[in-house]
């Protein structure tokens, strides 16, 4: 019988190719000063003051990972512009949506907001094949990966109970919080993670539905 932990662990730990002063190149969608997302970071604030092992995501930081790329030593910048170039041809063809997150929930590195409905699963496909336009589709990075796109509002330093978090969660109210988001861009971005906490230079945006 398999024993699943109950327990968080540190969202910073160094994972396969990590190491201080290492970016990555990765697809992400992200929110500006007036997206309805930024209020969730002082909805959020009470809660998360009472866990000191769980540290606030900033409204600067919010984002919804899609698809990586890899890391910028190891990806040339010619083919970077093709990928971008091929993104903005799918991308084109496929129209703004309404992006619903939520209700909230705790797992092993995060508090965060699950995003429902197919539509970015639909765009990280299209990514992906803009990917694999270049490289081939062999050669796709996390191409049979899992993806659970999702809104990560805290993340764990430390050890705790995640069923203990999920309790703090449903007396705060806040177990049927949802969220509408309208999604127009995808944006390309040098992500780093040196100081625990992710930080990035946007490279390229890429609007939906500007082909049509």
């Amino acid at each position: 019988m398999r024993c699943v932990s109950d327990s968080t662990r540190d969202h910073w730990w160094w994972r396969p190719g990590w190491r201080a002063g290492r970016s990555f190149y990765t697809w992400h969608v992200t929110f500006g000063e007036n997206s309805s997302v930024r209020a969730l970071v002082d909805r959020f604030a009470p809660l998360l003051e009472r866990i000191p092992t769980m540290q606030p995501v900033a409204g600067e930081g919010l984002h919804i990972t899609v698809q990586g790329i890899g890391f910028t030593d190891e990806v040339a910048r010619a083919d970077v512009e093709q990928i971008v170039t091929a993104t903005a041809e799918y991308l084109g063809r496929r129209e703004p949506f309404d992006a619903i997150f939520g209700p909230p929930a705790a797992d092993r590195e995060t508090i965060g907001l699950p995003v429902a409905g197919s539509e970015l699963v639909r765009v990280r496909t299209d990514l992906q094949q803009a990917i694999g336009d270049v490289w081939g589709a062999q050669c796709v990075p996390e191409r049979d990966a899992r993806f659970g796109p999702h809104l990560s509002l805290a993340y764990s330093t430390g050890e705790g109970s995640i069923s203990e978090l999920q309790q703090l969660i449903d007396e705060a109210h806040l177990e049927q919080l949802k969220v509408t988001e309208l999604i127009s861009a995808v944006s390309l971005i040098e992500l780093n993670r040196d100081h625990h906490r992710y930080e990035w230079v946007e490279v390229a945006s890429v609007q939906l539905g500007s082909g049509r």
